[in-house]
């Protein structure tokens, strides 16, 4: 009985509804207070810029925070926690009704692969690539460079 109890326990805190999760950038959200970092993937800062097929600016971070946000609004998200980042942040994959968030932000090409040799995300990333989507579509800055350069 109290097995089943902790395993209850377990699965309601590994579950939330799009209304108790907070999307802070293209790779992070907060979800019953604790703070989730979308493992394998690096999305754009919100406040970088990258440039267009027309080659124009648009502010990339704020398009790919909106393209999370859409993700996971009004459903059940689910994140199965991998490790945990030196901002003492969960490392996490994530699911909205089941589909991988992480997988979904780097098929629609508004996140990079970033710190891992998963198939499936190289898979994603490349096939963006090819379309030209989110990012793809012209010239941006890594997030990681584009971040390195800011602290300077």
């Amino acid at each position: 009985m109290r097995f089943l109890i902790l395993v209850g326990l377990w699965l309601i805190s590994a579950h939330a509804w799009a209304a108790d999760v907070k999307v802070t950038d293209g790779d992070s959200l907060v979800m019953q207070g604790k703070r989730i970092r979308l493992q394998g993937i690096d999305a754009p800062e919100y406040n970088q810029t990258c440039g267009d097929k027309d080659g124009f600016d648009y502010p990339c971070g704020q398009r790919a925070l909106e393209f999370m946000r859409r993700l996971v609004r009004g459903k059940k998200v689910s994140c199965n926690k991998i490790a945990t980042d030196i901002y003492k942040r969960d490392l996490s994959e994530c699911f909205a009704n089941g589909e991988n968030i992480n997988l979904k932000m780097l098929a629609n090409g508004w996140a990079v692969v970033y710190r891992t040799d998963n198939p499936e995300y190289i898979k994603a990333q490349n096939q963006a690539k090819k379309a030209k989507k989110g990012l793809w579509q012209g010239k941006f800055m890594t997030p990681e460079l584009y971040r390195i350069l800011m602290k300077h």
